[in-house]
């Protein structure tokens, strides 16, 4: 067999999971596509393993150790990373990335102070603050 196949295999493998990376929104499927570029320098590594075994007759077979300690790293990655991932979904309920980056706190918020609102103190604000929460409600009905 010509390493040519499993190097190809392995690129296409490694680009999908780049294209999941980069154009998921679901934390989930974020992760699901880190695993597929593991498991595609897992096979780079078992292809070159086995390639560079036939040149000389005393190996080591140093591809599949490193295969073997790659896959432990990504159970872990993944145990662990799904685990925060529920962690967050229990508490904001969305698993959608843009959304926990837009609500992330920042070190200079205090949770003490009162959001200061755009209404002003006027019976002009309430009314702007009641028209704005019909509007919410609309948009969710």
């Amino acid at each position: 067999m010509h390493l040519v196949y499993p190097a190809v295999l392995s690129a296409l493998l490694f680009c999908t999971g780049l294209y999941g990376v980069l154009a998921r929104r679901n934390a989930i499927l974020v992760l699901m596509s880190v695993e597929l570029m593991l498991n595609a320098v897992n096979l780079n590594l078992v292809a070159f393993d086995v390639w560079l075994s036939r040149a000389a007759v005393d190996t080591l077979h140093s591809g599949q150790a490193l295969t073997l300690f790659t896959i432990t790293i990504a159970a872990a990655e993944i145990g662990i990373g799904l685990a925060i991932v529920l962690a967050v979904y229990r508490n904001r309920g969305t698993s959608d990335i843009d959304r926990l980056r837009d609500a992330a706190e920042h070190p200079d918020d205090d949770p003490d102070d009162e959001p200061d609102d755009d209404f002003g103190d006027g019976p002009d604000g309430e009314a702007a603050a009641t028209a704005q929460a019909a509007g919410k409600a609309e948009a969710t009905a």
